[in-house]
């Protein structure tokens, strides 16, 4: 059984402790690749770090996270391009923009500065033809308002931890180039996703991911969360759609493969 986490921030200082444990428990669960999503100006910087630790298995996407979107936006952007198109010493090409998108969950304070930076990086996916990775709280509605824009030219991407309904997911996958980010949400008890996704959401549409640390999969929900425990999402994928676990991950790295260009 071999799987793609197309969403874990490793970079983070949750595992500073551990990160080679982590790695090697992910390539034993038959983990082949992990994606690593940047979230501001720093964390471009430790995200190239950890891939150049593990090259050919871990891939950094560059972007600026809503919640980051502050003041300095501008400022942030900026230097964010820079690292997307300049030659690397790391040697490592960004395979997305990312993670980007708007978030109106906690506060709207910033909420015409998100607005501009996300649709400034849907340019960059345009300029580049690099996929995105999109974050969404909130603000659907206002999200495919953007998308719309450049629908006919965006190479495609992420809607990273979808939760949604059925009416939310036809929405999103109007466009056609994109593919929803499923994760551990799927295994929580009061999920709607196991009667949802196989309603409305063909295999085809679907990549798997962590969010790790965060949102760990039953049963290990309230732990820090690897890249290892994507089994859990998988055989929860495969009772949804009444397939066999091979098939869910199969499937999914295909998928994975249509949208992004890995340089092995």
């Amino acid at each position: 059984m071999k799987f793609i986490d197309t969403h874990c921030h490793l970079d983070g200082e949750e595992f500073n402790d551990d990160r080679d444990a982590v790695v090697q428990r992910a390539r034993e669960a038959g983990c082949t690749s992990i994606f690593l999503p940047a979230i501001d100006v720093v964390s471009c910087q430790t995200v190239l770090n950890t891939c150049k630790r593990y090259p050919d298995f871990c891939y950094p996407m560059l972007g600026l996270h809503p919640e980051e979107v502050k003041a300095d936006w501008k400022e942030q952007l900026e230097q964010i391009k820079s690292f997307l198109t300049s030659p690397f010493s790391f040697l490592i090409s960004p395979i997305a923009i990312g993670e980007i998108g708007l978030d109106y969950y906690w506060s709207r304070e910033f909420e015409q500065e998100q607005l501009l930076a996300f649709e400034e990086q849907v340019r960059w996916s345009v300029e580049l033809q690099l996929p995105l990775m999109i974050h969404c709280r909130k603000a659907q509605n206002e999200m495919v308002a953007i998308l719309k824009k450049y629908a006919n030219e965006l190479p495609g991407g992420v809607f990273h931890c979808f939760t949604g309904n059925e009416q939310e997911a036809r929405q999103l996958l109007e466009f056609d180039r994109f593919v929803l980010g499923i994760g551990g949400v799927l295994t929580f008890k009061k999920s709607h996703l196991p009667e949802v996704l196989p309603a409305c959401v063909p295999l085809s549409r679907i990549v798997l991911e962590t969010d790790a640390p965060y949102m760990a999969p039953v049963p290990l929900r309230g732990q820090r969360n690897e890249s290892s425990y994507i089994v859990h999402v998988i055989q929860k994928l495969a009772e949804a759609y009444g397939v066999s676990a091979e098939e869910i991950c199969q499937q999914t790295n295909e998928n994975v493969a249509r949208i992004f260009s890995l340089k092995r």
